[in-house]
C-alpha cells in the first residue's frame, strides 16, 4: 500500500514477555506473500522535564539542570534531562513532577507542556511527553532504589555545545533543548 497511510491490521496479537514497564507482543500482518511477523514493545508512554533553573537574560543563556545517568543498555552514563515511565492510570503533568523530583531534587512551580514525539516507532508504541519545568525549587533528590544520577547545573549555550560535539546524544533530551533554542527561550546565540 505504498503511498497510503493505511496500517495493515494484526491477524493476530500474542504478548510474548510481560515486564515491569512494559510488554513485548508479537503481530502477525498480512504481506505481499502471506504474513510476517514483527516484535513491538508496548509501553504506558513517558515524560522527559527540560529544567531551567534560571531564565536567560540579555546579557546570559539560561541555566538548565542535566543528569548524568548510568545507562546498562547502553553500557555507559549519559547527560541527559530528567525523565521516566508514566505509571498505570497516571497523568503525564503528574509523571514530570515526580520525576523531576525524584532525578534532580528539584520542584518546579509551573511545568508547561512542550510537545510530544514517538521515541522509535519502528518498535515501540511509546510516546514521549515533553514539559519546560520553570520556578525550581530545591527539595532534594528521591532516587528509586538502583537509580546513581548525578545532577549538574549547565548554561544553555554549553549544553547545546554538548549537543554539537556528541556529549549529549540523548534523543529525550536533545530534542526539547533545542526545540527550546529555537524557540529563543535559552538566550543562546547559536
Amino acid at each position: 500500500m505504498a503511498g497510503t497511510d493505511a496500517t495493515p491490521t494484526p491477524i493476530d496479537t500474542k504478548v510474548i514477555y510481560e515486564g515491569k514497564k512494559f510488554n513485548v507482543e508479537l503481530l502477525t500482518l498480512p504481506s505481499d506473500v502471506g504474513t510476517r511477523e514483527m516484535a513491538v514493545i508496548r509501553h504506558p508512554g513517558a515524560c522527559a522535564i527540560l529544567p531551567i533553573l534560571a531564565e536567560a537574560t540579555e546579557h546570559e543563556p539560561a541555566i538548565l539542570v542535566l543528569i548524568r545517568n548510568q545507562r546498562p543498555a547502553v553500557g555507559q552514563s549519559l547527560w541527559e534531562i530528567p525523565a521516566g515511565t508514566i505509571d498505570p492510570g497516571e497523568e503525564p503533568l503528574v509523571c514530570a513532577g515526580r520525576e523531576l523530583i525524584e532525578e534532580t531534587g528539584y520542584k518546579a512551580a509551573t511545568l508547561e507542556p512542550f510537545g510530544r514525539f514517538y521515541t522509535t516507532p519502528g518498535m515501540t508504541d511509546e510516546v514521549m511527553h515533553t514539559y519546560l519545568g520553570r520556578g525550581l525549587t530545591h527539595v532534594g533528590q528521591d532516587l528509586d532504589e538502583g537509580e546513581h544520577i548525578e545532577v549538574h547545573e549547565v548554561r544553555a549555550d554549553e549544553a547545546m555545545a554538548m549537543i554539537d560535539d556528541g556529549r549529549l546524544t540523548d534523543a529525550k533530551s536533545v530534542i526539547p533543548i533545542v526545540r527550546a533554542h529555537a524557540a529563543g527561550l535559552l538566550g543562546t546565540n547559536r
